[in-house]
């Protein structure tokens, strides 16, 4: 018999998220798409360090994981889903589907709204890109997007095991879609149409508002297809475009305590959807 599944989920997703890391790492060592321009000995302890605050913080603020959620979820019958007559494993597939959307969607509200993206350009201010800044988030961030996550598994009625599959598969493609890793163009191309490549994504990170405006997806790459935000190329190419926002470009900030007041350092800029649209 298998334990409970919120006494499991914890050592799973660890399990799950050390792995494709190291795997991730590996793979960066033995084949990088890009040199880095700084380096790993600042850059890895910060962005490891933001994501270890907000892993931290979301366990003060939130009583419970997202999977403890839909678990109470369950008992008291919330959400559209459960008013519908599917079978269990429809009912699933469908909630992880559904998830998605809404990280896609969220995504592109913290682009569209200033106050947001204040929160969000700490993500996007990495000089380099590679599997660690796909862990990069504002801790604040990472509280506000838990929040958006309970609305939606609440709203929807999502299994607990849905959740939970939702969850390892989106930290392990945030992972991978960040690697600076090289992958055959054709062997790209292919799987550009069943999860977001470190190509396709990269392009996200680029410096041009444009660019950074494109690409939302996290795991699935139909979304910016359907809603018109998939750029396929950057308009540098991968070997000479300019990685993260213009306002932060020097070696200091990417220093952890810098990266923590980067929400308050000034103003948006260009990066907002309707700034960049003013600029195109």
């Amino acid at each position: 018999m298998f334990p409970p599944l919120p006494s499991i989920e914890p050592l799973l997703r660890l399990g799950c998220f050390v792995a494709v890391l190291a795997a991730m790492a590996l793979w960066e060592a033995l084949a990088p798409r890009r040199p880095l321009s700084s380096g790993r000995r600042v850059r890895w302890p910060s962005n490891l360090g933001a994501a270890f605050l907000g892993t931290l913080l979301v366990r003060i603020v939130f009583p419970a994981s997202a999977v403890g959620w839909a678990l109470l979820g369950e008992q008291r019958g919330w959400g559209i889903l459960r008013a519908v007559d599917l079978p269990e494993w429809a009912r699933i597939v469908l909630s992880v589907v559904l998830l998605d959307l809404a990280i896609y969607f969220q995504h592109v509200l913290f682009h569209a709204v200033p106050a947001l993206w204040r929160l969000h350009r700490m993500h996007h201010a990495d000089l380099d890109f590679d599997v660690t800044t796909g862990i990069r988030f504002h801790p604040f961030e990472i509280v506000l997007s838990m929040g958006i996550k309970w609305l939606a598994i609440a709203s929807l009625g999502t299994p607990a095991s849905s959740v939970l599959i939702f969850e390892i598969v989106l930290n392990a493609t945030s992972l991978f879609n960040h690697g600076n890793v090289r992958l055959p163009r054709r062997l790209d191309r292919v799987l550009r149409w069943g999860v977001v490549t470190p190509d396709m994504h990269r392009v996200h990170h680029s410096v041009q508002p444009q660019e950074t405006n494109s690409n939302f997806g996290f795991n699935a790459p139909w979304w910016d297809r359907l809603f018109g935000t998939y750029r396929d190329q950057p308009a540098a190419g991968h070997a000479a475009m300019t990685i993260g926002i213009e306002r932060y470009r020097a070696p200091r900030d990417l220093w952890l305590d810098r990266m923590l007041r980067m929400p308050w350092g000034g103003a948006p800029g260009p990066y907002p959807i309707s700034s960049a649209r003013d600029r195109s």
